[in-house]
């Protein structure tokens, strides 16, 4: 089994590298959407979340407003430590069972955003660091996600600079071009990947 982090800034297309690798056969983690899955209604984690922060970060549904949240922790520190306090145990004990149930041979790649930030680098066999320039990032955030650029560029401060996350990583994929140019640096990545698993 060869365990790949994959990572990279808000805005940067980690997510279309993701389902690529995915495409190619590459049993994906991804740790955004385990997140969502450990607070959703009826959950331990929503009701920690609601213990922590008030019934008002709830949506009419009883679902987790997730921009809400979102608002509030990535402008306060302590509050975001206190939500990632709740949230990462539960997410690294579904990664675990996900993990477990993957093949023997498998290229498991798991899709971690803060991985730079968390110091997760010596957790894989292979770092992927997905980069693109700052204001690439902005725009892809405020046309494609409608986030106002003051959200946008709170949250990217909240992350690693590009330069930390290029240090801990052993590809690096540029997404500043075409979908074309990304498509050909995946299948590269893809067949490198694939030869590790075969050795």
């Amino acid at each position: 089994m060869l365990k790949v982090g994959l990572t990279g800034g808000i805005g940067s297309g980690k997510s279309e590298v993701s389902k690529r690798l995915r495409e190619h056969g590459a049993v994906v983690i991804d740790a955004d959407r385990i997140a969502r899955e450990v607070v959703e209604p009826g959950t331990p984690g929503l009701a920690a979340v609601v213990a922590e922060f008030g019934e008002d970060v709830l949506l009419p549904s009883g679902a987790l407003d997730r921009e809400k949240v979102g608002r509030i922790v990535f402008t306060d520190p302590d509050r975001l430590a206190a939500l990632n306090a709740i949230v990462h145990p539960l997410v690294g004990e579904r990664m675990q069972e996900l993990m477990d149930a993957a093949p023997a041979d498998a290229v498991v790649v798991y899709d971690v955003p803060l991985l730079a930030e968390n110091g997760l680098a010596g957790m894989y066999d292979e770092v992927v660091v997905v980069d693109a320039p700052e204001e690439v990032q902005l725009d892809r955030l405020v046309a494609r996600r409608g986030m106002t650029e003051e959200d946008a560029r709170a949250r990217m401060s909240n992350q690693a600079s590009r330069a930390d996350r290029r240090a801990v990583a052993t590809h690096v994929i540029d997404n500043s071009g075409t979908l074309a140019d990304l498509k050909t640096q995946i299948d590269t990545l893809w067949t490198t990947l694939a030869q590790r698993t075969a050795r």
